[in-house]
C-alpha cells in the first residue's frame, strides 16, 4: 500500500509553503501578536487568490473541489507558519457546516463568497466560563431573529458570518445562520490565550437569522463539526511541531561551543532525536 501524497498534493503543499514563506515571516506574525493588526489580511486575501480557503469546497459553489487531504496538507503549512488569520473559523467550522448541513440555498449564496475571501466565519457557542454543556445554552431563536449573549467567539470580531447555537421555539437546540452583511449585533473585543487570534463577545438583540438548513439536532451537529475540526488542527500543531524542530536543528548548526557546533555533542543530538519521535 502506498502512504505517499501524489504530485499534485505535493505540489499544492510545496505552493503553499511558499506562499507562506514570502508572505507570513515572523514580523507578520508578531504584528498581529503585538495588537498592531487584527488578522494578516494581506494573506487572507493570498490564500484566497490561490484558492485554498475553497480547497474543499466543490466546484460548483466557488471552490477547487480538492478534497480534505489536501486541505490537512493546507492546514499543516498553516500551522507551520503560525499563519494569524481567520482560515480555522471560516473553513473547519462555519464552511463545513454549510456543506453538511446547510440548504442548497444557503450554500449556493454563501460558500462562492467565503471561497473567494469575501466572507469571514466565526461559530458562536459559549455562554459560560465553565464547561459548555446543552443545559448551558440559553440564547433562543424566535420569529427569525436571535436574542442572547455568547461569551467568547475566536474570530467574532472579524466575522461577516456567524453559526450560532441557540433555543428554538420549542427549547431545542439548532444551529442558525447570521449574516452580519444584512444584521447586526454588539461585539466587544476580549483577550484570550491566544494573542494571534481574535476573540470577541457577541451580544444579539432581535438579530435576524435563519436555521441552518432544515434545523435538526444542533448538540449533535455541534460535536460532528468539533470532531471534523480537530482533525485539521491537529495538522496544524504537526506542522508548528516540525517547524519548532527545524528551526532548533537550524540553530545547533549555527550555535558554536568549545569550538565546535553545539549539534555535535551527543546529549543535544539526543534531545533533538527526542524531538522528533515524541
Amino acid at each position: 500500500m502506498n502512504f505517499d501524497f501524489s504530485d499534485d498534493q505535493k505540489l499544492l503543499r510545496d505552493q503553499t509553503a511558499r506562499f507562506l514563506e514570502e508572505r507570513c515571516g515572523m514580523e507578520t506574525v508578531r504584528a498581529v501578536l503585538e495588537g498592531r493588526a487584527p488578522y494578516a489580511e494581506a494573506v487572507w486575501n493570498g490564500l484566497a487568490e490561490m484558492g485554498l480557503i475553497g480547497t474543499a469546497i466543490p466546484e460548483q459553489y466557488g471552490g477547487t473541489g480538492a478534497g480534505y487531504l489536501e486541505l490537512c496538507l493546507v492546514a499543516q503549512e498553516l500551522g507551520r507558519s503560525l499563519a494569524p488569520t481567520p482560515f480555522a473559523s471560516t473553513v473547519y467550522l462555519v464552511t463545513e457546516a454549510l456543506l453538511r448541513f446547510g440548504s442548497e440555498a444557503q450554500r449556493t449564496r454563501l460558500l462562492p463568497d467565503i471561497a473567494a475571501g469575501k466572507l469571514r466565519g466565526a461559530l458562536a457557542v459559549t455562554e459560560t466560563r465553565t464547561a459548555q454543556t446543552p443545559d448551558a445554552i440559553a440564547t433562543t431563536y424566535a420569529n427569525g431573529v436571535l436574542n442572547g449573549t455568547k461569551l467568547i467567539v475566536p474570530d467574532g470580531g472579524l466575522a461577516d458570518l456567524l453559526i450560532v447555537l441557540a433555543r428554538d421555539e420549542a427549547g431545542q437546540l439548532g444551529l442558525f445562520v447570521v449574516d452580519l452583511r444584512a444584521a447586526t449585533v454588539k461585539r466587544t473585543d476580549v483577550k484570550s490565550i491566544d494573542p494571534s487570534r481574535n476573540t470577541a463577545t457577541i451580544e444579539f438583540s432581535d438579530t435576524r437569522a435563519e436555521a441552518l438548513g432544515t434545523g435538526g439536532d444542533g448538540w449533535g451537529r455541534l460535536q460532528s463539526l468539533y470532531d471534523r475540526a480537530a482533525v485539521l488542527v491537529a495538522f496544524e500543531q504537526l506542522g508548528g511541531a516540525q517547524r519548532a524542530l527545524d528551526m532548533a536543528v537550524g540553530y545547533a548548526k549555527e550555535r558554536f561551543a568549545f569550538g565546535r557546533a553545539i549539534g555535535s555533542f551527543q546529549a543535544i543530538k539526543h534531545m533533538i532525536a527526542d524531538m522528533y519521535v515524541t
